[in-house]
């Protein structure tokens, strides 16, 4: 009987757990970077300025009509009530793929375990890169299965928050996320079914007014998720 018990502790010693508790162990994802490049966007400085100066005053639906002479890709326009001249939206939705068998490889020696017992340790963000002449709006940060790619979807569950940051702004070191008040379960709840890919999300949108300039320039942020599980 000792010889057996002494051999099986030798084969949970030998599994590729990175603790040999099998209750407690790493689960900190490789870093997700999202970047904003408003070359995306294709915007046509020239129309932009004039699409902005544009009254919407006698007719509000002018500015959805028009926008795309301003903007290729991902955006929209709205008669802003105060100026009465139409404001263009410029759509962020960003997103990065988790495969936790892939990017968790010591997961593959549970892989008979269909859900695990996640803990959120820490989620953060850094701005690593900025060259905008703008300031960002806060940006949320989604969960969603790996099919949806879109922010708005029905299907992304809000994480958190991601503060605005102004123009060239670059964080000291890492920053909290702002949980929503379902963030974390909706994260552990995606994290625990781990052989299920899935992807996390970044959505936002930037307006620009008459009177400010075209967006240029890029921002990318580094989200960091750190967390341990067990079965």
């Amino acid at each position: 009987m000792t010889d057996l018990r002494y051999g099986v502790l030798l084969l949970l010693g030998g599994c590729s757990l990175v603790s040999s508790d099998v209750t407690n162990f790493d689960l900190t994802l490789p870093d997700k970077t999202f970047t904003v490049d408003t070359s995306s966007w294709q915007v046509d400085d020239a129309a932009a300025m004039t699409f902005l100066q544009t009254s919407c005053a006698s007719m509000p639906t002018v500015c959805s009509s028009a926008a795309t002479t301003a903007c290729a890709m991902n955006c929209s326009g709205s008669c802003n009530a105060t100026t009465q001249t139409c404001d263009l939206s410029l759509d962020v939705a960003l997103h990065q793929s988790v495969n936790l068998l892939e990017e968790k490889p010591e997961l593959k020696s549970i892989n008979d375990e269909p859900v695990i017992k996640v803990t959120i340790d820490s989620l953060t963000y850094e701005v690593t890169e900025n060259s905008l002449n703008v300031a960002t709006p806060a940006m949320e940060l989604f969960v969603a299965p790996v099919s949806v790619m879109d922010p708005n979807d029905a299907m992304a569950k809000d994480v958190g928050t991601i503060a605005g940051v102004d123009p060239g702004q670059l964080t000291d070191g890492p920053q909290a996320i702002a949980f929503s008040d379902t963030g974390k379960a909706d994260l552990i709840a995606m994290m625990s079914t781990y052989q299920t890919p899935f992807n996390v999300l970044v959505g936002s949108t930037l307006v620009v007014s008459q009177g400010q300039p075209v967006p240029t320039g890029k921002l990318s942020a580094v989200v960091h998720i750190k967390a341990h599980a067990g079965l």
